[in-house]
């Protein structure tokens, strides 16, 4: 099976980012408050056929499984697929995967899994945008990761896609730290990184400046200045390096389902002691939507930035950059800035403090969209879309939110949306509660009329199953800035519970 170079570089950088993941675990004792089951970040590549193509299109997937204590061997998360090659930029999948695990013998070990979302895009027949993608690996155990082949299927339902092809897959190992719900309340000794293991987050609002010239996939002028929200996460690698994740989509500029999702490292350095950070990154993975001609999705991006310290957890960040989708018209110069919100740290905290509250959704939600025409007409339709959702406590009722979602239903396949925001959560007794909330971020694509920049104002009620488990059900209203979208929403949810202990 031959590999295309763009694809096997951005496979690599996200599979460095895992692995350096799992190598960056401090060697601390652990607090009795603390939880330690296993985690693996799982990176793969495959060449998937999309109907009648002759043409096979590199998909990427990552996802990070978490194994659960009652199930041995069973590991569950959140995971996401996207083009890097094949013509079919801007085609991504978002959803939860679960697998199981088994050494075989000595360092041989298998997993099997299904991935369950929706997904779509770079006109591809994705049908109703739901996918399944059911694998089978055989991996070869090197410590502290792992590599190996696979078999799988990808298929959308009521879509021309359903091809069966081999891979390759990357896993890296770490623990998953945590503190229990029911133990939120009690102080405790910090003892390094836990949840999602990343240091520092940082949301994002800037804009690309196109040449003149370039064209959009089709044949219309690109427009010159596009304008991106997103947010990245990332962790330290030693004193100066750190590794990370992006996730960006387009505001305003014409190009609303436009979508990036990459891997990024770099190095900085402080030059004014509590004051003043320099730096440079690079960033690599897929991208595409809205029109914008990224070849088969693969997009790299070098810059340079500046983070002015405001407080103990709080900097703001300047950065300036270059992008380019190598095989597609895609080329701009950048600039951003970002809010930085330090959150947890490889040290352990010398002193016992409140762990924070972090819930994470898994849900889907159901509005009515208007269409642009085409062969779906432009008249209102049913639309369904998977949810993703995590939520970090400032205090024992305040959150900041950020949520990403990927159309499952309604014909509307490759519609997706992020957003953040900061909500309220309001206890009623012991098992009930409610909550408000509001977000604002960006969406587009699958027909829909309705893109770039976006609100959606929520009102919750939840009731708890166990101290980590809630069942929630929610009512929105979704307006967009840019189109005809302007529906209520119904959702509904799992809420898993859990506590991040004190470090920086």
């Amino acid at each position: 099976m031959r590999i295309p170079a763009p694809a096997l570089f951005a496979t690599v950088a996200l599979g460095v980012a895992g692995s350096a993941a799992a190598q960056d675990v401090p060697a601390v004792p652990i607090t009795p408050s603390l939880a330690t089951p296993s985690a693996h970040f799982r990176v793969g590549f495959e060449r998937v056929r999309f109907g009648d193509d002759a043409k096979r299109v590199g998909l990427v997937g990552t996802s990070y499984l978490i194994d659960v204590a009652e199930l041995p061997g069973v590991a569950v998360g959140p995971a996401v697929y996207g083009a890097v090659s094949g013509g079919r930029g801007g085609f991504f999948a978002l959803g939860g995967e679960a697998a199981w695990r088994r050494r075989l013998i000595g360092p041989v070990g298998t997993e099997i899994g299904v991935f369950a979302g929706g997904g779509g895009g770079a006109g591809a027949p994705a049908g109703s945008g739901f996918m399944l993608r059911p694998h089978a690996d055989l991996v070869w155990d090197l410590g502290g990761a792992a590599i190996g082949v696979s078999v799988s299927r990808v298929s959308f339902s009521g879509g021309r896609i359903g091809s069966n092809q081999f891979g390759l897959v990357f896993n890296a190992s770490s623990d998953f730290r945590f503190v229990p719900a029911e133990r939120i309340g009690e102080p405790a000794i910090g003892g390094g990184r836990a949840g999602f293991g990343f240091d520092r987050v940082q949301f994002v609002v800037g804009a690309y400046r196109t040449p003149a010239g370039r064209t959009l996939v089709d044949g219309s002028a690109l427009p010159r200045t596009i304008s991106i929200v997103g947010m990245r996460a990332e962790q330290s690698w030693g004193s100066h390096a750190f590794w990370g994740i992006e996730a960006n989509r387009a505001g305003r500029g014409g190009v609303g389902g436009y979508a990036e999702f990459l891997g990024t490292a770099g190095a900085e350095t402080e030059i004014v002691r509590d004051t003043l950070t320099v730096g440079g990154r690079v960033g690599l993975g897929m991208a595409g939507g809205g029109g914008v001609s990224t070849g088969g999705g693969f997009l790299a991006k070098v810059g340079a930035y500046a983070i002015v310290r405001l407080g103990n957890d709080l900097g703001l960040a300047l950065e300036g950059g270059y992008t380019r989708a190598p095989n597609g018209n895609f080329r701009a110069v950048q600039a951003s800035t970002a809010l930085i919100w330090a959150l947890d740290g490889p040290e352990r905290s010398g002193r016992p403090a409140r762990p924070s509250r972090t819930d994470f959704s898994v849900g889907a939600e159901h509005l009515r969209a208007p269409r642009n025409g085409g062969s779906s007409g432009s008249g209102e339709r049913s639309l369904s879309a998977v949810v993703l959702k995590l939520d970090r406590y400032l205090s024992p009722n305040f959150y900041v939110s950020g949520r990403a979602s990927s159309a499952a239903a309604g014909d509307a396949s490759g519609y997706a949306g992020a957003a953040l925001g900061g909500g309220w959560m309001q206890p009623l007794g012991e098992r009930f509660h409610l909550g408000a909330e509001l977000l604002a971020g960006a969406a587009g694509g699958g027909g829909v009329d309705g893109r770039g920049l976006l609100v959606q104002p929520r009102l919750y009620a939840g009731v708890q199953v166990t101290p980590a488990i809630a069942l929630r059900a929610g009512v929105a209203h979704v307006k967009a800035l840019d189109g005809r979208l302007s529906s209520n929403v119904a959702d509904v949810s799992v809420t898993f519970t859990y506590g991040v202990s004190a470090g920086r």
